[in-house]
């Protein structure tokens, strides 16, 4: 996982009001799977242990511009 795109992602979750952090940003799916909506602080988890799934998560989000 790319440091100074974790980092841009941190600094983005950082500002936002808590109230907005429970709302879905981004939809995975994964392996032929049902299509799993993803909130911010989901994404926050995620992205803060570096999985797999954490790793998709950035990369759409920074190919959608949200970050």
């Amino acid at each position: 996982m790319d440091e100074k795109e974790k980092a841009k992602f941190l600094q983005t979750y950082s500002n936002l009001p808590i109230n907005e952090r429970k709302n879905i940003i981004v939809v995975i799916e994964e392996d032929n799977k049902e299509k799993q909506p993803i909130s911010w602080d989901i994404a926050y988890i995620e992205i803060d242990k570096e999985t797999e799934i954490g790793i998709k998560i950035l990369k759409k989000l920074i190919k959608l511009d949200l970050i």
